[in-house]
């Protein structure tokens, strides 16, 4: 079926996060301004509908009436290895799958199973802020190998500084999140046999989040870490319908752990998860029938995110945007309006009262940034520009 991804879905009062999460949202810090004019971008989930047949499938476990615990059923991880071999050409077994509730759940709990207090976990700033708070609320270390941003914003690893810091008797494991957010970089398939080759040698964990997997850009090929390397017995990786299909609020993470050792020790800190009815019904529609919606979606992207580049180049003018490669994400510079950057916060999100997310939260790397999710209809995220626009105004107009 085709689907209209321009229609605007009235997401207040429907318990959203970032449509009636204002108290909240003000609570942590992230604005000062938060009421029913505002237009919340921060958060990367869509307000777009999700596939017909995921629809269908949660209807029919509505129909049924009972919603007691729930195990996943072999078409479950049926569902999981069709998908990734099919769009990714990766066999995975299904002893290999294990639930878990969310990423970030998932994160903590490795981190809590792998490492022990004191040990260093190596990340690469900027990146996702809650890999900074799972390993620091846990007691470990943050070791930093900073991407490096070239003058065309194109983010590189910097492997001379990663082996270095995998070489330190302290490091233990390193979170790799791919397609890399915010910064939207889909490292290739040298690039990832060498980060895995290092830590191999180093006796250092890999845990790669790869939530944003199918969300990549025309002409982009997304591999796997453990796809691109033939040692994966050092290698966890996080996979979710979450991100793919827009149901975060259905809490679906699958790891994909090929270490039997790893695996018992994980589950057993983890302890018993069940899923959902609905958690379960959804993955199996959206991984055996969403392909058709998921391609209409990522066009729909992409044809997003060229306008926003467009837009961007000739409406603000001093702020540096380039189409990542993978994720929904957008990362833009500020730094050319030579204002600090609570000015630019200021100006965003109390001025525009357009809610972003600021790049200091991804580390220092970001201070200067702004991170928008473009994952909405596309009348909303003109309408959010144009706010922005206007709150930089006198600039533009003191320029000309």
């Amino acid at each position: 079926m085709k689907y209209n991804f321009d229609e605007i879905i009235n997401r207040r009062k429907t318990y959203s996060l970032k449509w009636d999460g204002g108290d909240l949202i003000k609570e942590i810090g992230y604005t000062t301004r938060y009421d029913e004019e505002t237009l919340p971008l921060f958060t990367a989930d869509m307000d777009l509908p999700v596939p017909q047949p995921l629809i269908d499938a949660l209807h029919r476990t509505v129909e049924h009436r009972i919603f007691g615990y729930s195990v996943c059923p072999p078409a479950y991880f049926q569902a999981i290895q069709h998908w990734f071999k099919t769009r990714h050409d990766w066999a995975i077994s299904a002893e290999e799958i294990v639930y878990c509730p969310g990423t970030v759940y998932a994160l903590n709990i490795a981190v809590r199973a792998f490492t022990e207090q004191g040990d260093g976990i190596i990340i690469q700033q900027p990146v996702y802020p809650p890999f900074t708070a799972a390993i620091e609320g846990n007691g470990r270390k943050v070791i930093n190998n900073a991407l490096q941003c070239d003058t065309n914003g194109y983010y590189s690893i910097d492997f001379e500084d990663f082996e270095e810091k995998a070489k330190d008797e302290s490091t233990k494991m390193f979170i790799l999140c791919h397609p890399h957010n915010p910064t939207g970089r889909i490292f290739t398939k040298d690039e990832l046999q060498k980060l895995a080759d290092i830590c191999a040698e180093n006796d250092v964990l890999i845990i790669a989040d790869e939530i944003h997997g199918d969300l990549i850009r025309r002409g982009q090929t997304f591999i796997p870490i453990a796809k691109a390397v033939d040692e994966v017995s050092h290698i966890i990786t996080c996979t979710a319908i979450n991100k793919t299909f827009n149901v975060a609020g259905l809490h679906c993470t699958n790891l994909i752990i090929p270490n039997l050792r790893l695996r018992e020790k994980f589950t057993e800190t983890m302890g018993v998860q069940l899923p959902s009815p609905f958690t379960i019904a959804a993955l199996i529609a959206a991984y055996n029938e969403g392909e058709d919606w998921l391609e209409q979606l990522k066009d729909y992207i992409d044809d997003t995110m060229e306008w926003v580049k467009v837009f961007i180049e000739q409406r603000l003018p001093l702020v540096k945007v380039t189409i990542p490669e993978g994720t929904y994400v957008m990362w833009l510079d500020f730094s050319g309006y030579g204002l600090s950057p609570e000015e630019v916060h200021y100006r965003i999100y109390n001025k525009a009262n357009v809610l972003l997310e600021d790049g200091h939260l991804f580390g220092e790397e970001g201070l200067h940034y702004q991170r928008i999710c473009i994952s909405s209809p596309r009348p909303i995220i003109k309408e959010a520009l144009e706010r922005i626009v206007g709150a930089f105004e006198d600039i533009h107009t003191a320029a000309v």
